[in-house]
């Protein structure tokens, strides 16, 4: 399916050549078909005869209601441009094709409609007029078809060509990441809250459970104004899809490019309203800053600075926004430049995503551009924003895969753990850590000292290796071997020397080697240990009630301290076991002993 939108001035005919294209009248209102003036977005869609669906937007097109025809350009693949040839081109012409060109969109054609009305000369010259207007715009090659869409002349040409158009227009890419800008939402009886949108990025599935941001709007807000909810207090709401129906029929899923209808419960109606967006849970970076370039119409009369009060309109929302333009103090019509918008919600965004921007306190429409970078780091006077992923890994010098994809929409290849990082950073983090390995002493760096990134940098070196929980060179002399204190201990094992004019720290590697143990601040020879065991053991089978420790002290012709220290150890080991002033056997005291 393509998605495609009307445009044009009031009265030219919108809907009318809608119906005589599909059938539907897109004007569902009361008041619209009183007045016979579309007011808010309408929606219709038919087959061509290629086989090739298309679903029409049809928005407003008088000046009083732009911000509904706003709502309803931001996702289309086309646009179905009417121009009246009893009236010719006209100021909402104009501002509706600079919409649609600031918001990108390439594809298109022309409807020069109540053909029926005009004679020869005046169709000629309304045509002549629309092909100087579309000059060196994205409709400049586009085809012009006369229709009259009240005697279905020229219909069948229409749709030909609409045909030719969307033939060579690209379709919407599934990125596995669905979002859906919400453009009406109603309740259904018997069905309870419905919402309609463009679905982009990814498929929909009935079973579903979707986020509905921004968070936190209750049922009571939602003729409330979008800034009053706040961008990082409240909590996501969430959404079951009970049903999925597209051009008119039930789906157990739908893939992105189409007009989809969803039925959801989890939601009041009231609590969703246009402007709100649905997307999976932790696919996406909720921002409320973001970097963009912005072209400023020509047709402007002042520069554009931060003073102002601007409207965005992103998606099918319009949020109010404060504006720092970056690099520079202002930015003069006709010409683009770099600005950073502060948004009063969190919003699923984009790099690429297009948005146009309005100043209420004039009312016009100042331009518009694409998001850059949806969560800038630098500081305003310093920014210079680009869509460059390398840009955002050289920010932060490193940045986890997954969210440099929130961040950016690509997928990078990991370069350390599941970081991407920055060459520089990497370079010189590798440095770092190499001269912390060789300055580490003859223990080696202590594996515990350095964060998860340190940890997985380890891997990416060259010429050293892990042992004991530290990392060494490889080849480096082992200090530890044969060390003075080890012989020491081992040469009286129930008194060994003070640990004081010793490094604890090796001491402690020692420990980890085996060939000491560490009991009460005090270190043994590993030997010291089968000792005591072997005489506790002989002590214990002529005294099965238990010793004291002064006969074990006296017995291994000690002191207290070493004997307390000792006995502690092989208490906390199952060995021994206290009891009141005695040690009795534990159960890991050799067997034989223990079943006397």
């Amino acid at each position: 399916m393509h998605v495609v939108a009307t445009a044009g001035h009031v009265d030219h005919g919108k809907s009318t050549l809608v119906k005589a294209l599909t059938g539907t009248d897109p004007d569902r209102l009361a008041e619209e078909k009183a007045r016979g003036l579309t007011i808010d977005l309408g929606f219709a869609s038919t087959k061509l005869a290629s086989g090739r669906g298309v679903a029409f937007i049809d928005v407003p097109g008088h000046v009083r209601f732009l911000k509904n025809m706003l709502a309803g350009v931001g996702s289309v693949d086309a646009c179905l441009f009417v121009v009246a040839a009893t009236e010719g081109w006209k100021p909402q012409s104009e501002e509706h094709l600079q919409i649609l060109a600031l918001l990108g969109i390439e594809h298109g054609l022309v409807a020069l409609t109540k053909s029926a009305l005009a004679d020869d000369e005046l169709r000629e010259l309304a045509r002549l007029e629309v092909e100087e207007r579309v000059e060196n715009t994205f409709l400049q090659d586009a085809p012009i078809v006369d229709v009259d869409a009240l005697s279905g002349r020229g219909i069948t040409d229409l749709q030909l060509a609409l045909d030719e158009v969307l033939k060579s227009t690209p379709t919407a890419t599934d990125h596995k990441r669905p979002r859906l800008w919400v453009d009406r939402v109603f309740a259904a009886k018997g069905s309870g809250t419905v919402v309609t949108g463009t679905l982009t990025g990814g498929k929909v599935r009935v079973g579903d459970t979707l986020n509905v941001l921004p968070p936190g709007r209750t049922a009571q807000a939602r003729t409330a104004p979008a800034h009053t909810v706040s961008a990082h207090t409240a909590s996501a709401r969430t959404a079951r899809v009970r049903a999925l129906q597209s051009l008119h029929a039930q789906r157990s899923k739908v893939g992105p490019g189409n007009r989809v209808a969803l039925n959801l419960s989890g939601v009041s109606h009231n609590e969703v309203r246009r402007g709100d967006v649905l997307v999976n849970a932790n696919q996406w970076q909720i921002t409320s800053k973001i970097d963009c370039s912005l072209k400023v119409l020509d047709t402007i009369a002042h520069p554009l600075t931060r003073r102002g009060a601007y409207q965005l309109y992103l998606g099918s929302g319009e949020f109010p926004v404060k504006l720092r333009v970056l690099g520079a103090a202002e930015i003069t019509p006709g010409t683009e430049g770099a600005i950073r918008l502060f948004l009063p919600v969190g919003l699923p965004l984009l790099p690429g995503d297009r948005f146009i921007l309005r100043e209420s306190g004039r009312g016009e429409t100042l331009g518009g551009g694409e998001i850059l970078d949806i969560d800038p780091l630098v500081n305003a006077n310093k920014a210079r924003p680009d869509r460059s992923v390398d840009r955002v890994i050289a920010e932060r010098g490193r940045v986890d895969v997954d969210l440099l994809f929130r961040l950016t929409g690509e997928r990078r290849a990991t370069d350390v753990g599941h970081w991407a990082v920055d060459p520089e950073v990497l370079q010189q983090s590798r440095m770092n850590l190499r001269e912390a390995i060789d300055s580490a002493g003859p223990l080696g760096l202590d594996i515990a000292s350095l964060d998860d990134f340190g940890r997985a940098l380890l891997g990416t070196l060259d010429g050293v290796f892990a042992e004991h929980g530290h990392v060494k060179v490889r080849g480096a002399q082992d200090l530890l071997a044969e060390h003075p204190f080890v012989n020491a201990a081992q040469a009286t094992p129930f008194s060994p020397p003070e640990p004081s004019g010793f490094d604890r720290a090796e001491l402690r590697g020692l420990v980890r080697r085996g060939q000491l143990i560490e009991a009460d601040g005090l270190f043994f020879a590993a030997n010291a240990v089968d000792a005591a065991v072997a005489t506790v053991a002989e002590l214990l089978e002529q005294n099965p009630d238990g010793v004291t420790v002064a006969v074990v002290r006296d017995t291994w012709g000690t002191s207290r301290k070493y004997a307390l220290a000792l006995l502690s150890y092989l208490d906390n080991n199952g060995i021994t076991r206290r009891r009141g002033d005695f040690r009795i056997a534990g159960p890991r005291l050799p067997t034989a002993v223990a079943e006397t």
